[in-house]
């Protein structure tokens, strides 16, 4: 499977389950991000290929930052390996990529560790 394919499927995942939690249709989000309403069954069909600009529109819409709605965090390990027929990238040792969402506190404390891990496996390269 393509790697446009698996964002497709990651973009539009994220998509679906924001809008379920907002409460908003597809016909909205779609007129909110300026899209077609008929966009969102060609993504999930692989038959759209969004620029960035659309889904910068999209994230805009959903009132969310752009890299939230490419964040694979919240696809189940399962669900990737399905999607993308292969398995899934692995960091050395016990390191694992983790999304979410933080207060700034929390968020600096994250990418202080994140700097760690970063020296860390440049030394082991």
């Amino acid at each position: 499977m393509s790697t446009d394919r698996v964002y497709n499927l990651i973009l539009i995942t994220n998509i679906l389950r924001v809008l379920e939690e907002k409460g908003m249709t597809k016909a909205e989000l779609a007129e909110k991000a300026g899209v077609s309403g008929s966009f969102f069954i060609e993504l999930s069909n692989n038959k759209a290929n969004p620029s960035l600009r659309i889904i910068a529109a999209i994230a805009d819409a959903l009132e969310l930052p752009l890299p939230m709605l490419l964040d694979d965090s919240d696809v189940s390990k399962e669900v990737l390996k399905a999607i993308t027929n292969q398995g899934v990238f692995k960091f050395p040792g016990d390191l694992v990529w983790q999304g979410g969402v933080l207060n700034k506190y929390q968020a600096f404390q994250v990418l202080k560790w994140s700097d760690d891990n970063k020296k860390l496996l440049k030394r082991n390269k």
